[in-house]
Order: C-alpha cells, then structure tokens, then sequence
C-alpha cells in the first residue's frame, strides 16, 4: 500500500462503458464467488477424501488447510502484482492455475496429487482483492464502493454455496463428482474474465519485493499450521511454543525487510495508518469470532444423538444450515451501501459485530431445536455480510485507487488468519469438553466457546467504535 491517499493527490477515473459495465459487474461477482466456494470445496469432502484414498482424517484434513495456506500466501503477492499494468494477465493466469489445479482434484490420481491440486485451486483466493481494484479503476465512485461491498460479502457466502452443493454430489457420484463441479465453475470463470476483464489503467508499476515475500510466505505458513495443527498443542507444547516464537520472528524480520525496500510487498508505514491499522484489528479478531460460530453451528449440527445433543445431520443436510448465512449475508450486502449514506462504515463495522455477538448469544440459549439453529446462522450470515461489507470503505478511504488490490489484500490475509485461529480455537475449546470416556463434547463446552465468542466480538465492536469517533474528530477538526 504506497502512495498518497485519495483526496491528497487526485485520483483519474477509467471507466468503462456503460454496456461494458454491464458485463463487467456481474462478472466481477461471478469471478469473487467461484474463487471463494472452490476453496471451500474440501470441507463437506474430508470426510469422504479419507475414505476414498484410505489416509486418516488429519491427512484428509490437509485438502482445506492447503487450500487456505496457498491462499493466504498468494494473496499479498497478486495484490502487489495487481497494482501494476499487468493486472489482466496476472488475473487470467492465476485463474489458469486454478483449473489446472482442479483438474487435478477429478483426474484419477494419487492423493498427493490432490493435494496439490487443492494448493493450486487455493491461490485463486488472492483474486478477491483483485476484483476490487478493477471495479474501483473502472467503474464511478458510488457505483464501484457498492459493488467492492458486494464483492467482499459473495467472497464470504461463497462457502455457504459451495458447501451444500459439493456434499450432494458427493453423496450421489462421489468426491470425484464433487470436486468435477470445481472444475466447471473455474473454467467458467476463466472465460468469463479472458471476456470481460480490462487493463488496468496506464502509467503503473508494481514490482514484487521477492526477499519480503519468500519471509512472508514462511511466516503465514507457520502461522496456519499452527493454528491448524491443534494436536501438536495438546501433545507436543514445546515444540507449538517453538514454532510459535519463529513465526513471530519471521514476522518482524519480514517488517524489517518492508521498511528498508524500496518497492515494499506491503507499505508497513501505511498500514501503521490508525484507521488501516483499526480495521485490520477488527478485521483479525472478528474473523476469529465468526469462524468459530460458524464451526460451532456446523458441528453441532452433525454431532448424532447418542451424545446427549446435536441431531445426526448428513453432510449435506447439515450443508443446508449454511443457507439462512448466504441469504442473509448477501441481503446485508445489498443493504449496506444505502446505509452507508447516513452511517459512517466503522459505525457499521460496530453494529454488525453486535449482530454477530447476537448470532452466539441465540447460540448459547437456545439450541435445542434445528429452526433455533437455522435462526442463529441467519444472524451470523447477516452480521457478516454487513460487516464484510463496510471493511472495503474503512481501509480503501484512506488508500489511493491505484493501491486498492494491494491494501485490501493484506486486509484478507489478516481475515485469513483470523478465520484460522477461530476454527482453532473452537476445536481446542471443544476438545477438552468430552468427559471420562466420551467421544464427544460435553453440552455446555459448546456453551463456553459461543461465551469467548461474544467476548471476540465485544473487542471488535470497541475497536470499531474507536475508529468512529477518530474519524469524527478528524472530520470536525
């Protein structure tokens, strides 16, 4: 994120025609949607992929934690590269690479095989931001900040979508069948953006500092694992600690590298900006205490009977509580830009943190029946999407539009993280639920971790609302 931000140097506008616009829009949509449901593809699955190549579940594992990795590593380097004059082709090959992975996922190869297809469907997640900056290039101001609020939310309900449609497939023609839907939606999506993508305007360069991006990768590949890993906690402390204390090493070295270079991967300056800075606190912790609802909610629903609670639901079933989440989330999406006319976004960031807050509230009370489930996703869904909704005008209002893939990039690698460590933290607070001689989780460990839940949220709703009162003052100053 370098340069000045937008009302300090003014910023040029390439807009597109407004039959061109016309595709490109929906396009943009299409591209943010299919990158985001892929990559969620081996949830519903790794359950099926462990019985289907004979490798353990931890293994099986690996086909949605490589994906995430692969994704949070390429996303600050597409960004950068974003930036720059080759955005088309930096889009159009990085959705190449996607098919190919996802050929990969249905060719009948071994295991391993799949799970480098799975790393390569992964990168497209980078594309998100991506499709920010060439809405933002290319479209009028108040066209382009509804369809970035657009974008950010069908980046987040893309898993909502995928998931249910890829376990009835896997029920009815297997996991190949399944990860063949992955297959067709990124071909479609590489046609539609080799139909639809413009260039990005002229006079740009982006040069990738490789040294800072190697340190990064590093980093952020510890930094999953860990969070991934949650036997390696519970067995072999040490060794977690360890890795825990590189990691934070190589994040300051990475720092150190960032402020020295020239051509930074990240401007750790700008990001020191209290109101990017705010946002990417509320951003990581958020993301922290929406995935874990979302764990919680989908876990409990397929936790069978002879546990005490939960209600036995098939993967797919279980798929369909996701539905309240995507609906209302895109509801949330739709809504927000209107709001934001009279609503400053860190405003709106507080207020969908409360609605997230309330979604692990309805959680803990109530639970005993599926509607009641169905009831706190639709929360969860609708805090979510007006939350990812507002976060693109918080950071990007004090970006300059030719840094915007690149801002909002490192934005996501932050939400990454925290969507990690939520997931995490929900499995290591459930796991020392089960009593003596139960597979299972006691009922209340449930209640304990939508109790951290709210607290996460309660942290991001103060973060925001410090952000508010920043900008007011600066406003009235």
């Amino acid at each position: 994120m370098t340069g000045q931000p937008v009302g300090g140097v003014a910023a040029k506008a390439f807009p597109v025609t407004r039959s061109e616009a016309r595709l490109l829009v929906p396009a943009l949509m299409f591209i943010a949607l299919v990158v985001a449901a892929v990559a969620s593809l081996g949830a519903p699955l790794i359950t099926s992929v462990a019985t289907s190549f004979h490798v353990s579940l931890g293994s099986a594992q690996w086909t949605l934690t490589g994906a995430l990795l692969s994704g949070a590593v390429a996303t600050p380097v597409l960004g950068r590269l974003g930036a720059g004059p080759h955005r088309r082709a930096t889009i159009l090959a990085t959705l190449a690479v996607v098919v190919a992975g996802s050929a990969l996922t249905v060719l009948p190869l071994p295991f391993a095989w799949l799970l480098a297809g799975r790393a390569a469907q992964g990168v497209g997640l980078g594309l998100t931001a991506l499709m920010m900056g060439v809405a933002r290039d290319h479209l009028p101001d108040e066209r382009s900040a509804a369809v970035i609020a657009l974008i950010s939310v069908v980046s987040i309900i893309g898993a909502g979508v995928g998931y249910p449609l890829a376990a009835l497939l896997a029920e009815l023609g297997g996991v190949r069948a399944a990860y063949g839907l992955g297959l067709v939606v990124t071909a479609a999506a590489l046609l539609t953006a080799w139909r639809s993508m413009p260039k990005a305007p002229e006079g740009r360069s982006a040069h990738v500092d490789v040294a800072g991006a190697v340190v990064l990768a590093a980093a952020l590949l510890l930094v999953l694992f860990l969070a991934g890993e949650r036997n390696l906690w519970s067995r072999h402390l040490a060794v977690a600690a360890g890795l825990a204390v590189v990691a934070v090493v190589l994040l300051c070295v990475w720092a150190v590298i960032e402020l020295r270079s020239t051509t930074p991967l990240v401007d750790v300056r700008a990001v020191r900006h209290p109101a990017v800075a705010g946002a990417n606190l509320a951003m990581f912790v958020g993301g922290i205490g929406m995935y874990l609802l979302l764990t919680l909610i989908t876990r409990y629903a397929q936790t069978p009977h002879g546990a005490g609670y939960g209600f036995g639901l098939t993967t797919f079933v279980a798929g369909l509580v996701l539905i309240p989440f995507s609906v209302l989330g895109f509801v949330a999406g739709k809504l927000t830009p209107r709001v934001r006319k009279r609503i400053a976004d860190p405003l709106l960031l507080a207020g969908s943190a409360v609605v997230v807050g309330g979604g692990f509230a309805v959680f803990a009370a109530a639970r005993s029946d599926l509607a009641e489930l169905f009831a706190a996703m639709g929360v969860l869904g609708f805090g979510v999407g007006g939350f990812s909704a507002a976060m693109p005008g918080v950071v990007l209002a004090v970006t300059p539009k030719s840094e915007t893939s690149s801002a909002m990039s490192f934005n996501y690698v932050v939400r990454s993280v925290g969507y990690s460590l939520g997931s995490a933290i929900g499995g290591l607070i459930l796991a020392a639920g089960p009593g003596p001689g139960r597979l299972f989780p006691d009922d209340s460990a449930y209640t304990t971790a939508a109790l951290v839940g709210i607290g996460a949220m309660a942290i991001t709703t103060l973060t925001s609302v410090a952000l508010a009162r920043r900008r007011s003052s600066e406003t009235n100053a």
